[in-house]
């Protein structure tokens, strides 16, 4: 098996798999924690506008339930997320209140959208998956019409997000099976680098492009920090295989880890991440690649 099968495959088993599971079980508290992060994404939509918006990797529909609400009634939002249970528990949302935001389930790096049918496109944190980025950001200008808006939210590196990897530092010594982080390939961090996201989105038929750093302030309940990183991330993968003693010492150790985060009844912690924006080039990401 080749590279970039595998890869490919990794990431379609992860987001089908207990990663998806864990992080619908976890929807109201991530909610809550990424709020910040969708209103960001909401400014790009104008209140009342009649247009079509694609929200890419919109897991379990947060963020496309908030843009269809904002949204005038001629206008509607579309997710995309490859995870058949974060699809279903959007759908399940936009029923539950009453919003009329549409989803597939499908890998937006191949989808066949139709061509030119959206006006604006949309993500927080679903874009730093793709196995390969520039075919993933032509697919997804060709579903858009020309001078059409893209606007993303993805992390800055590790270094500047110390609390995004506290609980793998903590654990690895007891977790010897814990996944190593692949700089080189997709994960939370894999758009770390500005000038490579910028370098994929120029040949993937994008122009206009601004990207900014943002330091977003977040927080989550205190009594619901041993769930969040017992359920997610590279601990959360693992942690269910080890035995019953192995475990109790994880999750001593690690909660431990966390006391510089710990304020109170609150967790609270800087999301370090960059704004990215652009618009569609008027000669089409076909172009570009040739």
């Amino acid at each position: 098996m080749d590279v970039t099968r595998r890869t490919d495959d990794e990431q379609a088993a992860r987001w089908k798999g207990p990663a998806a599971h864990a992080w619908v079980a976890a929807q109201a508290l991530l909610d809550r924690t990424l709020k910040p992060y969708e209103d960001l994404l909401l400014e790009a939509v104008p209140a009342g506008h009649e247009g079509r918006v694609l929200d890419v990797g919109c897991g379990t529909g947060g963020t496309t339930v908030a843009v269809a609400r904002r949204l005038g009634p001629g206008g509607s939002c579309v997710g995309v997320d490859i995870s058949e249970a974060m699809i279903t528990a959007a759908r399940e949302r936009a029923e539950r209140e009453a919003v009329p935001a549409s989803f597939v389930c499908a890998d937006a790096e191949d989808h066949s959208f139709e061509p030119a049918a959206f006006d604006t496109v949309i993500s927080r944190f679903g874009v730093m998956f793709f196995n390969d980025s520039v075919r993933a950001f032509a697919n997804l200008r060709r579903a858009v019409r020309d001078e059409a808006g893209l606007r993303f939210i993805v992390w800055r590196g590790p270094e500047e997000n110390p609390f995004m990897t506290t609980a793998e530092r903590a654990a690895a010594p007891l977790l010897p099976s814990l996944p190593a982080r692949r700089p080189d390939g997709p994960g939370q961090f894999a758009f770390a680098d500005a000038g490579m996201v910028d370098r994929i989105l120029v040949e993937s038929g994008w122009a206009g492009i601004d990207i900014r750093p943002v330091d977003v302030p977040c927080t989550l309940p205190e009594p619901e920090l041993i769930g969040y990183f017992t359920r997610l991330g590279p601990v959360g993968q693992v942690l269910p295989e080890a035995d019953e003693q192995t475990r109790a010492r994880v999750v001593e150790t690690v909660r431990a880890a966390f006391d510089p985060f710990v304020r109170g009844a609150e967790v609270r912690f800087t999301g370090a991440c960059w704004l990215v924006d652009a618009r569609a080039g008027a000669h089409g990401p076909d172009a570009k690649l040739s």
